[in-house]
């Protein structure tokens, strides 16, 4: 095995492989708590706010006020679970923007996989609070509708890398400045705007996590590979674009988080 933090060299940048031993850190522990605490939130709170307009007015968030609705919990959500978790884990909050992140060698491999897991296991817990609060009703699940299978996995690429190329530009670059200090609100406000754009056709999900959990729970796998595919795929290209034009090569990489 490479000794911890090995990198590299790849045509973009230097990609971080780390060490098994990092799962047995425990400042990777902490770091995975943080990822999973604040998926939990942001599941909790998004999908809590469809259950909530389901059960208000019984249309669900296939209506105009439904996807309004949406868009804003689950902007203000992600605002709140990107910025408590941004000083312990980097408040990835989601695998794209964590394969994203180690596309461009800001996070080892193995680092990835444990806030990956982390993601997942907070997505599937706050489904399954949900559940149990709720009386029994499910977490909005995501399924392609109204366009093909083809054209909603186009859909999660694109919204996957507007929300990826966003977490670049303020909370990565070296060189962001004082724009670092509104990425949280950047980021929900991307997600935000994304759901009234594709909500209607996939359900805007760019995030595994947030698809995964609900589907578990629910038992309902329909169109599961396009909400792996699509946010992955955009999240690996929004890394190499971002790497490979913007940012200025002046300091090794840092593994953890931004």
């Amino acid at each position: 095995m490479p000794p911890p933090n090995e990198y590299f060299n790849v045509p973009l940048r230097r990609v971080a492989i780390g060490h098994r031993d990092e799962f047995q850190q425990p400042g990777a522990v902490k770091a995975a708590l943080a990822e999973f605490l604040s998926t939990l939130i942001f599941v909790f709170a998004g999908s809590g706010s469809g259950i909530a307009y389901n059960k208000l007015t019984h249309d669900g968030p296939s209506s105009a006020p439904g996807l309004i609705s949406a868009a804003i919990a689950h902007g203000f959500a992600l605002f709140v679970a990107v910025s408590v978790a941004a000083n312990i884990s980097g408040g990835h909050v989601n695998p794209a923007v964590t394969f994203g992140l180690f596309v461009g060698g800001n996070i080892s491999l193995v680092r990835g996989i444990l806030y990956i897991i982390a993601q997942l296991l907070g997505s599937t817990a706050a489904c399954a609070l949900l559940l149990f609060t709720t009386g029994g009703l499910e977490a909005p699940g995501f399924s392609v509708s109204g366009v093909s299978v083809w054209s909603g996995l186009v859909f999660e690429i694109v919204m996957t890398f507007g929300l990826v190329y966003t977490v670049y530009a303020t909370a990565v670059d070296p060189n962001k400045g004082e724009v670092g200090i509104l990425a949280p609100i950047a980021i929900g406000f991307i997600v935000g705007a994304n759901i009234l754009a594709g909500g209607p056709f996939t359900g805007a999900s760019m995030n595994p996590a947030v698809s995964f959990g609900p589907a578990l729970v629910g038992w309902s796998w329909a169109h599961q590979w396009v909400y792996w595919a699509g946010p992955l795929i955009g999240a690996g290209l929004a890394g190499i674009v971002y790497e490979v034009f913007f940012i200025s090569h002046t300091h090794d990489p840092v593994p953890a988080d931004f």
